[in-house]
């Protein structure tokens, strides 16, 4: 049963193995864990603007072949007005891409596992966790 959400930045400090404790938990529970459509987004971009993005994309499909994807929904996208509205009725706007990952987790109910718990605190009745601290 899927369980957690993982944010880019998670997903590249497991890929590179920096700090090992997150891989050592990604491995430990990788059968509730899953991305979103927009995180494959964000790292097809950065392998692409890489200086190797050949062997990037490489790693990167085969980091994403063990998880599994969801498709962002109308769910998700009815969560992102609901989010982005609010925060920008709060002045605490966030970027739109992680604006969309958090609706998309908030919309399935999962916990997103980031680094970046600054930024989607700001986001009511997200669920996080932070593997780096």
């Amino acid at each position: 049963m899927l369980r957690y959400m993982l944010d880019t930045n998670i997903v590249i400090y497991t890929i590179k193995n920096k700090p090992p404790e997150v891989k050592v938990r990604f491995n430990a529970i990788a059968t509730q864990l899953c991305v979103s459509s927009i995180t494959v987004a964000e790292l097809i971009y950065g392998a692409e603007n890489s200086q190797n993005p050949i062997k990037n994309l490489r790693v990167v499909e085969d980091f994403l072949s063990r998880l599994q994807i969801l498709d962002y929904t109308p769910e998700a996208a009815a969560q992102y007005g609901m989010i982005k509205a609010d925060l920008r009725r709060k002045g605490t706007l966030i970027s739109d891409n992680d604006t969309h990952i958090a609706a998309h987790a908030r919309s399935h109910g999962l916990i997103l596992v980031t680094n970046n718990t600054k930024e989607f605190q700001r986001v009511e009745a997200l669920q996080l966790e932070n593997w780096v601290e």
